[in-house]
Formats: structure tokens, sequence, C-alpha cells
């Protein structure tokens, strides 16, 4: 069993920023990839940004320039570090992960409020 702790969201006035991290634990050899999706309400999810075994990353877009993704490889972490919020930011934010085994896991969830 693999279970991933998410923690950091809240509410910020925009320009703020906010740090998210992302704790996995259980049965784990290595983790490929880690990465950062966000859904708002009445929207799909949508994929924001990744980080491979080897340092690759990946972003969209539209968080390109504010939000900056990094990894613990010792302590099985991800973090998403987001500056320059803005209201279109607003979502709840999942972490994934994708194991050296194939598995895929999905944390809880946390929200993230842009709003003055």
């Amino acid at each position: 069993q693999v279970q991933l702790v998410e923690s950091g969201g809240g509410l910020v006035q925009p320009g703020g920023s906010l740090r998210l991290s992302c704790a996995a634990s259980g049965s784990i050899f290595s983790i490929n990839t880690m990465g950062w999706y966000r859904q708002a309400p009445g929207k799909e999810r949508e994929f924001v940004a990744n980080i491979n075994n080897i340092g690759s990353i990946n972003y969209v877009d539209s968080v390109k320039g504010r939000f900056t993704i990094s990894r613990d490889n010792a302590k099985n972490t991800v973090y998403l570090q987001m500056n320059s919020l803005k209201p279109e930011d607003t979502a709840n934010y999942y972490c994934r992960m994708y194991l050296s085994n194939r598995m895929i896991y999905w944390g809880q969830g946390t929200q993230v409020t842009v709003s003055s």
C-alpha cells in the first residue's frame, strides 16, 4: 500500500505565494514521475507540472514563470512553489506519483483559494 499526503493549501490574496507538499509512504522502491494536477469547480482535472527521476520538468503554459516544482527523493516528496498567484489558480490541487512498478497513486487533494 502506498499513501500520498498533501499539505500547504489555503487562502491567499492575489499576488501571494503558497508551497504545496506531497509525501509518499508505504511500499515504495522508487518513484519515476511526480506531478501536480488541479481541478476547479465545474472543470475537468488539468495537468499543472511534473518532474521525472532525472530531473526533467514540464509545466502547463499558464503557470510557467510563476510555479516551481521540485522533489526530494530521500523523502519521497514533491513540492510545488506557487508565486504570483491569480484568482484563476483557485482549485483543488492533487499530487500524482508514477512508481517504478508502473502503479499510479493520487493524493486526496488540497484546496487553494486565491481571493481578495
